[in-house]
């Protein structure tokens, strides 16, 4: 389980960004994880995938990450 995605989507690096859009239900990249636990000071799991409203939420974001 991750912490609250409006929590660290924000601060994510425009790679993190890319990386999770890509995935296809595997677990989170440990770089992104890394990434996340230091926007949160929480630990995220190495078998942590994104729930499905989470991944919703990330296809519906419209900003420009390039």
């Amino acid at each position: 389980m991750t912490p609250e995605i409006h929590e660290w989507w924000p601060s994510l690096s425009i790679q993190a960004k890319h990386a999770l859009r890509a995935l296809d239900d595997e677990a989170i990249p440990a770089r992104v994880r890394d990434e996340i636990a230091d926007i949160t000071g929480t630990v995220v799991p190495e078998e942590a995938r994104l729930e499905p409203a989470d991944a919703e939420f990330i296809r519906t974001q419209r900003e420009i990450v390039d």
